[in-house]
């Protein structure tokens, strides 16, 4: 009787071997600079961190004030509009108020406006994805499969245009204002356009394509907190209806805290305002649409010049004189450990 022998496949063959190969690379023989931290690098390193923060600090700081800007809440000075506002029965009234406010200097240069609201979270995250991009791009989408719900479609399936959260809780205010000059009321000209990013207004925000807007969106009904339907955003300027309406772009970058601002308008320097806005007595006004009462909320109107830093925002020159001071406080702590050490040291050598 034979014996039956099994074998293994590849039983008594050479297993690969598992190290890496014999290359600089992999052996980690590649040439390599490795600073050597002496005390002298490291203090030099933290001072001259210090001293250009402080600079660059200081210079962002007095940049900031130098800026000139006005600031007016007609929260409480439209009081019954804003009543009237709060019942949602009111939304084809119209109303009207009025704020005066005094410039007791010119504001020289350009000029611009914005609106700010207090206490507006634009930041919470269903809010935020409320929207429908390729719908803003001017594709035509099933935006039911989107995250516009509940400001998606109508009862009856008319879908809105825009969709979403966003959208539908659009600024819409309307704000002019006027210099009282002596005994004339005069209205100071504003631009509403040439106010977004040039990517928003030619990347992010596309019409449908139609021989004409208003047939673009035949089918769609506007949303439900809106007076007047995209295509009629602006009813002087075709070129800013619709998807590419400046305010509806503005509005739709939302903001990462509750107390924002967004330009609304820049002075058009033209005539009695060539060099900017003259000292003396102006009037906003208003036309009051954008309820805040039930979220506790504020509004403002401000006027404000820029610089080269930008607005009136002394937040990254304070973060910067922060961190110089910090960078400059850890460099003096680091030399006062150092002098010490080294006292002792000699001490004990001479022991």
């Amino acid at each position: 009787m034979k014996n039956k022998t099994s074998s293994l496949p590849g039983e008594g063959e050479a297993q690969p071997s598992r190290c890496p190969d014999n290359s600089a690379f992999k052996q980690q023989r590649l040439p390599a600079w490795k600073p050597q931290l002496t005390i002298a690098s490291v203090l030099s390193c933290f001072f001259l961190t210090g001293a250009f923060c402080l600079t660059v600090g200081v210079c962002l700081v007095l940049s900031a004030n130098s800026v000139r800007e006005i600031q007016v809440d007609y929260s409480d000075k439209c009081s019954d509009c804003s009543k009237l506002r709060e019942n949602s029965s009111n939304w084809n009234k119209e109303c009207h108020c009025s704020v005066n406010f005094t410039l007791k200097e010119d504001i020289l240069g350009d000029v611009f406006m914005y609106y700010g609201l207090q206490n507006f979270y634009q930041n919470h995250r269903r809010y935020k994805m409320s929207r429908s991009d390729a719908q803003l791009l001017g594709r035509n989408v099933n935006i039911q499969r989107s995250y516009c719900a509940p400001f998606s479609t109508y009862r009856n399936g008319t879908p809105m245009a825009p969709c979403g959260a966003i959208a539908n809780s659009m600024f819409n205010d309307t704000i002019d204002l006027f210099y009282n000059h002596n005994s004339s009321v005069i209205q100071v000209p504003l631009l509403k356009t040439g106010n977004s990013w040039w990517t928003d207004k030619n990347v992010k925000f596309r019409n449908p394509e139609s021989y004409n807007l208003s047939s673009a969106f035949a089918g769609t009904a506007r949303p439900p907190y809106w007076q007047k339907p995209v295509y009629l955003l602006d009813e002087e300027d075709e070129r800013n209806n619709g998807y590419v309406n400046d305010d509806f772009i503005i509005w739709m970058r939302v903001s990462a805290f509750a107390t924002f601002r967004n330009l609304y308008r820049r002075l058009r320097r033209v005539r009695r305002f060539a060099e900017g806005l003259p000292a003396g007595n102006y009037t906003f006004r208003i036309s009051y649409n954008f309820p805040v009462t039930r979220f506790k909320g504020r509004k403002h109107v401000i006027l404000s010049t820029v610089v080269w830093s930008g607005g009136s925002n002394p937040f990254l020159g304070i973060a910067y004189l922060v961190s110089g001071t910090a960078a400059t406080l850890a460099g003096f702590v680091i030399t006062g450990i150092h002098l010490k050490l080294r006292k002792k040291k000699t001490y004990f050598q001479k022991q």
